[in-house]
């Protein structure tokens, strides 16, 4: 018998009910608005329409994972005269992890986005 995780594809985000049950929409609508900042709670298109939301989303990540990457190129040079080798160091390691975090985040918010648009996942064999 099948779980609620074997109806959605791989990495769909933990925190979001699989569409096929009752309340997803409210979970998803939920986590998209933690992925982005508090501010865009105060938009009624934002409540009102899921899908917008989650463009809004999209478009935030794909914003912060540009500014991690600037900030991974220009680290070094920014910090090197005012701290330490290993505090410039634990930064890039810090703007690694944020950026890979950051870039997962961005593929759960496309399988939302889809889901949200009507888009069923088909498991293959």
């Amino acid at each position: 018998m099948p779980g609620p995780h074997d109806l959605v594809p791989p990495g769909w985000p933990a925190e979001v009910l699989p569409p096929q049950m009752a309340e997803w929409e409210r979970s998803a609508v939920a986590w998209l608005f933690d992925l982005c900042p508090p501010d865009y709670r105060a938009h009624e298109v934002l409540r009102k329409h899921p899908v917008v939301l989650s463009r809004f989303a999209a478009h935030h990540l794909e914003s912060a994972v540009q500014a991690a990457r600037d900030g991974l190129r220009t680290v070094r040079a920014e910090l090197g005269g005012l701290v330490g080798p290993d505090v410039v160091d634990a930064a890039i390691a810090a703007y690694d992890r944020e950026g890979r975090r950051l870039l997962a985040a961005g593929k759960q918010v496309e399988m939302v986005s889809a889901a949200l648009r009507g888009e069923r996942w088909v498991p293959r064999l």
